[in-house]
């Protein structure tokens, strides 16, 4: 699966297809039915998306993936196995729960990401389980990706991970294999129709997950990929389970708190972010997650 930088992105070929012929093709419109569409078209003042819809020839969906793909904003659109609900992005890129991780998105780009700034990986971090780090690592993982620049999601939750689960993506191999020294090959899986974005999953679960951050190879290999992907977006175990996740972000060198609401006592969230102050970790700001 191929990926795009930024720089291949140019403004003048935003618009190098017309949406009908994009709407067309999909729906392998004849050409009888695209006459039918841009007479409805005239006739009514219509956008021919809008038109195509009210004659029951597409759906709504299948315009945004239309618009999608004139805009080289890919998202996963019906084509293949559907997405999961958790990938609010993928699924929903045009809702106001996708817009809130846009605007998070850009504010850790603005805080993080300036040119004199030294690279880093960002980890997502809360108190306790639950709390919807993986759903919220995901996106936010997916929001980068969809500006052009290779992202990459870590799963680095040894004690419950998910996100091969919520990808639909093999978990025979991956960072538990890396950092306990076996031979382990294409670790690094890309994610269907999201081609700037990929995911290293957890792999086998191993029975010493603190001592494997803390070996050197985690810092090794978090430093070798943040010089090889634009950005790179790391899930973490909750901190009830321990001291795993404050060796990960500092080897990360930023961090993303999270709380839940209604669920997150303001003591663990304080003492969450506390434990961070002896170490390098910048702290990117907290979220409140309401999902």
């Amino acid at each position: 699966m191929s990926s795009h930088s930024a720089e291949d992105v140019r403004p003048a070929a935003l618009h190098d297809r017309a949406i009908g012929d994009i709407i067309a093709e999909a729906n392998k419109l004849t050409a009888d039915q695209v006459e039918r569409i841009l007479a409805h078209q005239k006739s009514h003042g219509l956008r021919f998306g809008e038109a195509a819809v009210s004659l029951g020839l597409a759906k709504g969906e299948d315009v945004l993936w239309a618009l999608s793909q004139q805009f080289h904003y890919p998202y996963a659109a019906g084509t293949g196995p559907a997405p999961s609900d958790e990938l609010v992005l993928a699924a929903k890129p045009f809702s106001d729960q996708a817009e809130a991780f846009r605007v998070l998105r850009s504010q850790i780009n603005m805080k993080l990401y300036s040119a004199d700034a030294p690279r880093r990986a960002v980890a997502v971090i809360s108190p306790d389980k639950r709390d919807g780090k993986t759903f919220f690592a995901a996106n936010l993982a997916i929001a980068f990706s969809q500006l052009g620049g290779r992202t990459l999601l870590v799963d680095a939750d040894m004690r419950s991970p998910r996100q091969h689960e919520i990808f639909g993506l093999d978990n025979s191999s991956g960072l538990s294999g890396i950092l306990s020294g076996r031979s382990e090959t294409n670790v690094i899986r890309p994610v269907r129709d999201l081609p700037s974005l990929f995911v290293m999953p957890v792999g086998t679960l191993p029975p010493n997950p603190t001592e494997l951050v803390e070996r050197p190879a985690f810092a090794l290999l978090m430093r070798e990929l943040v010089t090889k992907f634009d950005h790179v977006i790391v899930d973490t175990p909750a901190a009830v389970h321990g001291a795993d996740y404050a060796v990960i972000a500092a080897r990360c060198g930023a961090a993303l708190a999270l709380a839940r609401k209604g669920v997150t006592r303001v003591a663990a969230l304080q003492g969450l972010v506390g434990a961070l102050g002896n170490t390098p970790t910048e702290l990117a700001g907290v979220v409140m997650n309401e999902h």
